[in-house]
């Protein structure tokens, strides 16, 4: 074994996901033998190829109002074809519960009539838009993309950790984070038959075409963006290049008579479909936030007329709070008349006293997460906070007990990571992604593993100085297949001027602030 590996030992209470008692597990024994045939110093050096890589391709992300590379480690996370058939299952199941949930909570509601969810919790929730209310989509679908999060627990096992349905990111750093594994590590890929992550451009294509409004048989698709100051531009530069469509903001629609067109150097053109990546707040001034100057006025108008599809749909939101969350099992059972194949970690509904006093008495012990947070903001992990903390916490949960949720500290798996030039254990989680076209569910093989790269740190978000690493979904026989042929990147985008507009560049810092609120940035 290489040196790297000589003294590598997992941390205590977590699964780790390469070394068990009886030594390293199956997915990563071929794995590990071909870095081990490398020089140490080899390795190191490759690992810095990756960092530098991404800094020359602009394969960034803001921390802090920061541009830094996005961390991508040497070592691959490795899923077996058995493991990935479950959480396969277990994505599109919860997807299709999801869409229903949504279906029902803004038409006929009854999840309400039979209570399975409380009306008062759905109608609370900040997300909810009742302008939305007996609006339905033309081929039925709300989640265009769906983000699952899920976990590992100390005996391996895969949980949902939230759902993401509103603007799930970072599927651009799963196709980047392939392609610079190729490149840098072609000795150890080649002897893995590892399922592309390269189609997922054309399925989102695919779907959101499919999403168009009726009688339109070649419709327009664009990919809106808050604009070049967003954390995640990248990203949305890279999906509208790799779908062949254009990348436009608020600016360059108009929208007009129930419809909305974008503004070109041969006049109005009809838009039919919009992948928008702008929180739904700012989406639509004449129905949201006057002041919005990153979306256009009349966009609901156009969509409630039947001429506009926007994806993912206004009001997902509502699906994504962390309190709906603890009604996903039954709503699974519910609507599908199937039992949840992924468990959801165990968790505390802090509005019901009994569950509240309950937690009061534990604070010390659990996790405590804000019901419409995201990227790890607002999180309270008890175990690690003072007394000072916990009793702002324990006001904070008494003044708004429906904002809170409570769940046991999950002390999320471990993978390898090269730190300092040595590998050490870190908490991972995965964000696999899903598009649906309405007549089916396309789970992308393996996803986005996110790694928490401060020691003992179990919060993994990128927003929050976390890491990354490539997600290898073996096929059937993973090992010593075929060399799959390298495919060639996509043409470069054409550089966009910088907006120079301060109201712009404001209200875009505005929606990273809200993401950071209730957004789901990744």
């Amino acid at each position: 074994m290489s040196l790297l590996f000589r003294d590598y030992a997992g941390t205590p209470k977590a699964f780790d996901e390469v070394v068990g008692a009886e030594g390293v597990r199956m997915a990563y024994g071929s794995v590990l033998r071909q870095l081990a045939k490398l020089d140490t110093d080899e390795v190191r050096i490759r690992a810095e190829y990756l960092k530098s890589t991404y800094l020359d391709q602009g394969v960034t992300f803001d921390i802090g109002g920061e541009e830094r590379p996005f961390p991508l480690d040497i070592v691959p996370r490795v899923i077996l074809a058995d493991e990935w058939a479950e959480v396969e299952a277990g994505v599109k199941q919860r997807v299709r519960a999801i869409e229903a949930f949504l279906a029902d909570v803004y038409g006929e509601g009854r999840v309400f009539r039979d209570r399975v969810v409380p009306r008062r919790v759905v109608v609370t929730s900040p997300h909810y838009h009742r302008v939305m209310h007996g609006v339905v989509p033309p081929n039925g679908v709300r989640c265009q993309v769906a983000g699952i999060d899920l976990v590992r627990d100390e005996v391996g096992r895969f949980r949902v950790l939230e759902d993401n349905v509103r603007v799930p990111s970072g599927v651009s750093y799963v196709i980047s984070n392939r392609r610079a594994m190729f490149s840098a590590l072609p000795e150890v890929t080649s002897r893995h038959r590892i399922r592309p992550v390269e189609q997922y451009p054309l399925h989102l294509l695919a779907a959101l075409r499919a999403a168009a409004p009726s009688g339109v048989s070649d419709p327009t698709v664009v990919v809106l963006t808050p604009g070049v100051h967003n954390s995640a531009y990248f990203e949305h530069a890279l999906l509208a290049r790799m779908m062949g469509v254009e990348l436009v903001e608020g600016r360059d629609l108009v929208a007009h008579n129930g419809r909305v067109s974008i503004r070109t150097t041969q006049g109005l053109k009809p838009v039919h479909v919009i992948y928008r990546r702008i929180d739904d707040e700012f989406l639509d001034p004449a129905q949201f936030r006057a002041d919005s100057l990153l979306g256009c006025a009349g966009l609901v108008t156009a969509i409630r007329a039947g001429n506009l599809t926007l994806a993912n749909a206004i009001g997902n939101g509502v699906a994504d709070d962390k309190l709906i969350y603890t009604y996903m099992p039954d709503l699974i059972r519910y609507y599908l008349n199937e039992e949840p194949a992924l468990a959801s970690v165990d968790t505390w509904r802090l509005e019901e006293p009994a569950h509240r006093e309950e937690v009061m008495d534990r604070l010390d012990e659990l996790v405590l997460k804000p019901v419409d947070g995201s990227g790890g903001k607002g999180i309270v992990i008890g175990p690690r906070a003072t007394a000072r903390e916990l009793a702002a916490l324990r006001a904070r949960i008494l003044a708004d007990p429906r904002g809170w949720i409570a769940q046991p500290v999950v002390q999320l798996s471990t993978v390898p990571t090269m730190i300092d030039g040595q590998m050490m254990p870190r908490h991972v989680d995965l964000r696999p992604f899903a598009v649906n076209s309405g007549d089916a569910v396309y789970v992308l093989p393996g996803g986005l593993t996110r790694v928490a790269l401060p020691e003992g740190e179990l919060i993994v978000n990128s927003s929050q100085g976390g890491g990354s690493k490539d997600t290898w979904v073996l096929a059937a026989e993973g090992v010593r297949g075929r060399k799959r042929r390298r495919t060639a990147p996509p043409p470069e985008a054409v550089p966009l001027g910088a907006l120079g507009e301060e109201p712009v560049q404001r209200q875009q810092t505005q929606q990273q602030q809200q993401q950071a609120r209730g957004g789901a940035p990744c």
